[in-house]
């Protein structure tokens, strides 16, 4: 114990003495350079992997100084580094909050700081108006509007008279877990074909999606026509287990995912999945721009999208280029 304290503390004075020279550092008109912290979620997925790496990339490409902490899957673990950069008097702070609510303390906490807040990736929900200044991000109730429609063109092509879906949720109460299931329930529910047998949280991770399909083969078996998985990782830990149970996913069972992962387009290619809705990890431009403009007392939009496109087998997949993620 007493050596992990000490690495600790060793990790966290150098974390500090880095920051503290790009927060000293200058540009050529003198103005002091922006810094910026940010909190993500963890290393779950390769998407969460991409989205890290990018915004670290675009900083560098804008010259701010980043204060990156990762949560490791854990909201306290968030608002810690949320107080630590409000104690390091950063110029911006940005996070991907794990779940929508228990935030208002520490968000009060920037406000009456002056450190403006920005959402990446995710909204969350407080008792107070104003304690962010925006959201950049996918839309994820259009995903799950596009995985619904996907479904829908399926069904009519393959002439199914009824279809039984499972669906693997991500973390429960997460924002896009809420909007990707509403979304596609919402669209399914206007045809009368459509059938959920049951919804179950995979938590977005690859394990949790290989645990939840055992347990929805186990108690389904054979009635399942589809698997609505809402991201690559809880997708490619279904596929191996619908094998074993001696089914071949993306013909005996519909697969339709969310993200756009290169591995998932890579099984895609391969015919085992059938759609994959692209939610882009690819973030850090837009967060870049919108900390300047903050710093800059500009106006910013509430909400900030970026496209997102369809890959299914209605296509040649084979035109699909790299991802990068």
């Amino acid at each position: 114990m007493k050596k992990r304290r000490i690495a600790g503390v060793i990790l966290a004075a150098v974390m500090v003495l880095s920051l503290a020279g790009c927060a000293e550092k200058a540009d050529e008109t003198g103005d002091s350079k922006l810094v910026l912290g940010f909190s993500q979620i963890g290393t779950e997925s390769a998407w969460r992997i991409g989205n890290t790496k990018d915004i670290e990339e675009q900083a560098g490409n804008f010259d701010i100084g980043l204060m990156l902490e990762n949560a490791n899957q854990k909201q306290e673990n968030q608002i810690a580094a949320i107080r630590r950069f409000i104690a390091y008097k950063v110029d911006v702070i940005a996070f991907s909050p794990i779940v929508e609510e228990g935030w208002d303390n520490v968000l009060k906490e920037a406000k009456e700081a002056g450190i403006p807040v920005i959402l990446v990736d995710r909204e969350l929900k407080t008792s107070q108006q104003g304690l962010t200044t925006c959201l950049i991000g996918a839309d994820f109730y259009k995903e799950g509007v596009m995985a619904a429609e996907y479904l829908i063109r399926k069904a009519d092509s393959l002439g199914l008279e009824h279809v039984n879906i499972v669906e693997i949720t991500g973390t429960q109460n997460s924002t896009p877990m809420v909007q990707r299931q509403a979304g596609f329930f919402d669209t399914i529910s206007e045809d009368p074909r459509m059938n959920v047998l049951e919804s179950i949280d995979g938590d977005f991770l690859k394990s949790r999606g290989a645990e939840c399909m055992r347990y929805l083969l186990d108690t389904y078996g054979d009635t399942i026509d589809v698997v609505y998985s809402h991201n690559d990782e809880m997708t490619l830990g279904a596929l191996p287990e619908i094998e074993k149970a001696d089914f071949v996913p993306g013909q005996d069972i519909i697969i339709i995912s969310i993200d756009g992962g290169q591995e998932a387009i890579n099984v895609l290619k391969e015919g085992k999945i059938n759609c994959v809705v692209e939610c882009t990890p690819k973030l850090g431009k837009a967060l870049m721009e919108t900390a300047l403009k903050l710093k800059a007392g500009e106006a910013v939009e509430p909400v900030i999208h970026p496209e997102e496109e369809v890959f299914s087998d209605e296509q040649d997949t084979s035109l699909i280029a790299p991802r990068g993620y």
